[in-house]
């Protein structure tokens, strides 16, 4: 189970990790506290499903979603910053993205995820394209996905 490994990793190096979800739900820190000695490595999340949310529980900035729209890297990326610093922790993810069925524009289809990470004042982003492979396996593959980005990046 890669979210063990994970666990693992963060346990080996004295980190922890916050989460900010929008599409996922809660699903990745679920991932994480699923793990029996998750609770060295993992204090908060943060699921900011509205607008709103993002802005006052994480830091989102109101102009970043309105330049360039809630699902995109620089609000998943704010995302990451902001739970982070909330957190106090050396990781922090945000997701932000369109599950569907509905909610798709001619820009951003359904199955389109932006990602935010934020590890030890260094960040990434990135978007991934699941494709309409249903709500459930969207959500599951953005999990898996910011569980194999870590892993890569701390290993």
């Amino acid at each position: 189970m890669k979210n063990k490994q994970l666990v693992e990793v963060l346990l080996d190096k004295k980190y922890t990790i916050s989460c900010a979800e929008s599409c996922t739900g809660g699903l990745l820190a679920s991932s994480i506290v699923e793990v029996p000695a998750a609770s060295q490595v993992f204090n908060m999340s943060f699921v900011t499903y509205a607008n709103e949310a993002k802005v006052a529980l994480v830091n989102v900035s109101n102009a970043t979603i309105e330049t360039f729209g809630v699902v995109s890297e620089q609000v998943a990326k704010e995302m990451a910053i902001g739970c982070a610093k909330k957190a106090n922790a050396n990781i922090g993810v945000g997701i932000s993205g369109i599950a569907g069925p509905t909610g798709a524009t001619a820009t951003k289809p359904i199955g389109m995820v932006c990602f935010g990470f934020f590890i030890n004042g260094e960040t990434f982003t990135s978007t991934m394209q699941f494709g309409d492979i249903g709500r459930t396996k969207v959500r599951e593959a953005s999990v898996n996905y910011v569980i194999d980005q870590l892993l890569y990046q701390l290993t």
